[in-house]
């Protein structure tokens, strides 16, 4: 069967999918789940975002091998044995096997947009991090992790969202590499993850802030697994909280120099998700028993200023 074939009678692990049906179930499930993501996606044309679902979708499929509740209750051999197999498939899919509905948008992104299988294969590794290491001594610990599970996203992603034709013929001093601004963006926004989701986290046992950063600000991990909140709680997450701000700082210069209709989708899910750090501090680091997240109106309203800041260089 032919890779068109492929596409046009594709099979879902669930049911039968026409390549419209399964993008429109990858639309679906980032809406659902990636609420923020989703809402800067849909500035982009319509090409262009349908890839950036589909490669999200792979994106939550690796992450739910280790972290869906049916993973939960697996061996750690199982889950091992699951990223083996997830591997092997990324790598036939990258061969041009398609298997099912994910696997035929993957293709057909893959086709319009070509790119490195290294960024995939990196994230799977990502996974297998979780499988042993719950703990980070260093911030570099732990920034190698969020390269693997996020800054691997922003290189997935580079190639969909495009570069501006001025990028070749600018100055070297005033070209920054786009890679480096695209890991640094993914890097942020999984650092942005890690302090929303540390009550969440402390649940399954894992403690992803760098011992080194508790020890510095005697913050002892049984405190953070009781959700005690003190003075000492507070520098450290204000101390967390500007080191993630810091590295999506780093991302801006990269993002000035995306293609046109990628400047305002970009700004805007970079802005809106560098204001779940804003909400951080509303609730006053209380991320135990509380959930932070930008308002709908907060939203409506970044989305004019986003525009504006994207016509900018």
């Amino acid at each position: 069967m032919t890779f068109e074939e492929q596409k046009s009678s594709l099979i879902s692990t669930n049911a039968d999918l026409t390549l419209e049906e399964a993008f429109e179930a990858c639309r679906r499930e980032t809406a659902q789940w990636a609420k923020t993501f989703y809402l800067g996606t849909l500035l982009l044309p319509r090409v262009k975002r349908r890839a950036i679902w589909a490669i999200y979708v792979w994106c939550r499929r690796t992450d739910e091998l280790m972290d869906s509740p049916e993973a939960q209750a697996r061996s750690l051999s199982e889950l091992s044995d699951r990223l083996d197999h997830w591997e092997e498939r990324t790598k036939a899919l990258f061969a041009g096997h398609v298997q099912d509905g994910l696997d035929a948008v993957m293709a057909d992104t893959l086709e319009r947009f070509p790119q490195s299988i290294d960024p995939y294969l990196d994230m799977i590794e990502g996974q297998r991090m979780d499988l042993s290491c719950h703990r980070y001594q260093t911030f570099d610990d732990l920034k190698l992790y969020c390269y693997r599970v996020a800054g691997t996203v922003g290189l997935m992603t580079q190639g969909v969202m495009g570069i501006d034709p001025a990028y070749t013929s600018a100055p070297w001093s005033n070209s920054p590499d786009p890679s480096e601004a695209a890991i640094a963006l993914g890097i942020a926004n999984q650092l942005t993850n890690i302090l929303r989701d540390v009550g969440e986290d402390r649940g399954r046992g894992r403690i992803y802030l760098p011992q080194e950063d508790l020890d510095h600000f005697d913050y002892s991990e049984a405190d953070l697994l009781a959700g005690k909140l003190n003075p000492q709680w507070r520098s450290l997450m204000a101390f967390q909280l500007k080191r993630a701000r810091e590295w999506f700082s780093r991302s801006e210069s990269g993002v000035r120099w995306l293609s046109a209709d990628a400047r305002w989708p970009v700004w805007t899910s970079l802005r809106l998700y560098r204001g779940i750090l804003d909400s951080i501090e509303r609730l006053d680091y209380d991320v135990f028993n509380n959930r932070a997240y930008v308002s709908r109106w907060i939203k409506i309203l970044d989305l004019p200023l986003s525009y504006l800041i994207s016509q900018m260089r």
